[in-house]
């Protein structure tokens, strides 16, 4: 599974730390990311402007990101 978290904030980090530490992910995108979460295994700061909603479809789109819910997980 391949995730896409929007920030640069010690939230996002946490949660792209906790998230490292599953099998099932293969590759976290953290947008734009911060110097500390690029460190985190399995995690990839990307320059994208979270507030330009299209780039951040194309690249989703491009990275094989797919749209969940904790609802559609437990599906």
């Amino acid at each position: 599974m391949h995730i896409l978290i929007l920030g640069s904030g010690g939230r996002e980090h946490a949660l792209v730390w906790k998230l490292s530490q599953s099998t099932a992910v293969k590759t976290i995108f953290l947008a734009p990311g911060n110097g500390g979460s690029c460190q985190e295994q399995k995690v990839i700061n990307v320059d994208l402007n979270i507030a330009d909603f299209p780039a951040l479809v194309k690249f989703a789109t491009e990275n094989e990101v797919r749209p969940r819910s904790p609802r559609s997980a437990r599906s």
